[in-house]
């Protein structure tokens, strides 16, 4: 793995991220950007990492999720060391290109507790009977998203 700062590049780089994307990207203060990793059959949010220009640049040609290890300072390849891959099937930017979400085939565990997803352990708020009923009652712009619903 490279070790090097996340604006920086370090060496043994496989190439620049293409202009026309790296001019879009609006990156944190510290030059990431937030990655969502998706399940791309079942739609399973899987984990949050972070990706600098580099660590795009290396997902996007190489298939496997690259990410930029805040408390390491490097970049790591998912599945590297654990054997959990991350195989890329697409990415994307959201609407303000400042979220990129990765939609992937993850062999076993995606965090690195050992469980399938980083967000099935601390469930804050999980869908019960009354949240149902009141669903049901909800007018049906803010059951469907309408514009204007939650102004």
């Amino acid at each position: 793995m490279t070790s090097s700062s996340p604006t920086s590049g370090g060496s043994g780089r496989p190439g620049p991220l293409a202009p026309e994307i790296a001019d879009r990207l609006k990156r944190s203060t510290d030059g990431l950007l937030p990655a969502i990793a998706q399940q791309y059959d079942t739609g399973e949010v899987l984990m949050l990492g972070w990706m600098d220009d580099e660590a795009l640049h290396r997902t996007l040609t190489t298939g496997r999720c690259t990410y930029w290890s805040r408390s390491r300072q490097e970049y790591w390849v998912k599945g590297d060391t654990s054997g959990h891959f991350q195989w890329v099937k697409s990415v994307a930017l959201d609407c303000d290109a400042d979220t990129v979400l990765v939609k992937v085939d993850q062999v076993g565990a995606a965090c690195h507790t050992g469980t399938r997803t980083c967000f099935d352990t601390d469930v804050l708020l999980a869908e019960n009977a009354e949240n149902a009923e009141n669903a049901e009652t909800a007018p049906d712009a803010a059951r469907t998203g309408a514009p204007g619903a939650d102004q």
